[in-house]
């Protein structure tokens, strides 16, 4: 066999594209640990080659894909219009950076999504953040208990012993907290499977709860709630009966709207009860400063960067007013009309709602319980959007692509077409429809 065609056999396996989902995930997931302990440089030097790597595995398996199904519209609408906002930003070479990274962690969760199924992909979330959650747990117990003193490289606070806040190999409590509510769907999903057994099923949920509570952060409380609403309406729907459920989707539908307005009026108790005052005062003098600069450019905003760099305009400005150093607008919503305005805001919503409404119905109607993972990781990541930018960048923006890829798979008009075009018709009945689209030949592996 020719080196050639040793590594297109390589790279077309399903072992490689178990090892490269892990490696891939793993990478994305100690994001800080990496820029911290190595470089920015270091960080963005990994997942531009693993979405080099990924561009390779894809051109190989080329034959099996769909171009049709390949990536959902909406997300190559944001792509494009981030690119575009190069011709009027104020700093080009900043622009363009910031929508590489935005890419290669796209290309990424692309390939992950067309290699591996979604059993698949739960299994190797579930694996990576049973490590690194472990890892975070050893150090807070190290520095916090044993040594008793600060790691600063990580932002290590030891304050375990006292019980928190914690942050683990996260940087900070709310990304702890977002990543160990991430951690809990999952081990629960992986549990109902019976893709890990009892005991690692109750060890796994012990760490994520225990994580999540020393945390201490007040967003925890809110994801929790949020999640807990979600799988409860989820079970409800999954055990009505075919002819009732468009009835019971539009009656919690309504529920909902009623539920965001109730706690919209009661919004100062709850934050009082969350003791989270001081967080949301600091949230809304900046949202506030946000509006008049988004005022300038409503439309197009400022050019996409990510998080928000040093010395650029209106970033540094709006932290001088406010006498204050945010990396972010801590709000994926008020980021992304500040940095793409309207219509950037307009498809970042139509991406992460048309795909929770896509894999919310694939969940209502497939007995398996691993689709309901997407849409409760997709409310999750609406819900934590409220408080922080992390559907924006890095493991936040992997797993919102990751999840609108699936939901695109698995129902999407795409499907209809693909389907005249192999003479297949596409059902998604009350007992399941067919089995997951997610895998590719040759990728079955575990």
């Amino acid at each position: 066999m020719t080196p050639r065609r040793l590594v297109v056999s390589l790279l077309g396996s399903a072992p490689f594209a178990r090892a490269y989902t892990l490696t891939a995930l793993t990478a994305a997931f100690s994001s800080f640990v990496i820029e911290r302990m190595m470089s920015p440089v270091s960080l963005a030097t990994i997942i531009g080659v693993l979405a080099v790597i990924g561009v390779a595995v894809l051109t190989v398996r080329r034959d099996e894909l769909s171009l049709l199904r390949f990536a959902p519209t909406s997300l190559l609408g944001f792509l494009l219009l981030a690119l575009l906002s190069v011709l009027w930003s104020a700093d080009r070479g900043g622009t363009l950076a910031g929508w590489f990274t935005l890419l290669g962690y796209a290309v990424i969760a692309i390939t992950i999504g067309h290699v591996r199924d979604t059993l698949q992909t739960v299994r190797a979330i579930g694996d990576t953040l049973r490590w690194l959650l472990t890892l975070s747990l050893a150090l807070e117990i190290v520095f916090g208990i044993l040594l008793d003193t600060p790691f600063r490289l990580l932002g290590i606070e030891g304050t375990l012993a006292v019980g928190g806040p914690i942050q683990g190999i996260f940087g900070t409590r709310n990304m702890l907290g977002f990543i160990a509510v991430i951690a809990l769907i999952t081990f629960v999903v992986e549990w109902r499977t019976r893709s890990i057994g009892r005991v690692a099923g109750v060890l796994s949920v012990a760490l994520g709860g225990s994580l999540a509570l020393f945390s201490a952060s007040p967003t925890v409380v809110v994801l929790a709630t949020g999640v807990g609403v979600a799988t409860v309406a989820l079970m409800i729907v999954r055990h009505t009966p075919a002819h009732l459920r468009s009835a019971v989707q539009a009656a919690l539908g309504a529920l909902v709207v009623v539920g965001l307005v109730v706690a919209f009026a009661l919004r100062h108790q709850i934050i009082r009860v969350l003791d989270a005052g001081s967080d949301f005062s600091t949230r809304a003098d900046l949202w506030n400063m946000m509006l008049d600069f988004i005022a300038q450019r409503p439309i197009t905003g400022y050019g996409w960067f990510g998080p928000w760099p040093r010395g650029e305009y209106p970033f540094t400005y709006i932290n001088f007013l406010l006498s204050d150093h945010h990396q972010s607008a801590l709000n994926a919503y008020f980021d992304t009309l500040l940095q793409l305005g309207w219509a950037g805001l307009a498809l970042f919503v139509v991406l992460g709602s048309v795909a929770l409404v896509r894999s919310w119905l694939v969940a209502s109607v497939r007995r398996s319980v691993v689709y309901a993972w997407a849409p409760l990781v997709l409310i999750t990541l609406g819900v934590e959007s409220m408080f922080e930018s992390f559907a924006l960048t890095g493991t936040g923006w992997l797993l919102l692509v990751l999840c609108a890829l699936r939901a695109g798979q698995t129902r999407s008009w795409r499907e209809s077409i693909d389907a005249a075009h192999t003479d297949a018709i596409p059902t998604l009945g009350p007992e399941g429809g067919g089995p997951d689209r997610g895998p590719l030949p040759g990728a079955t592996g575990s």
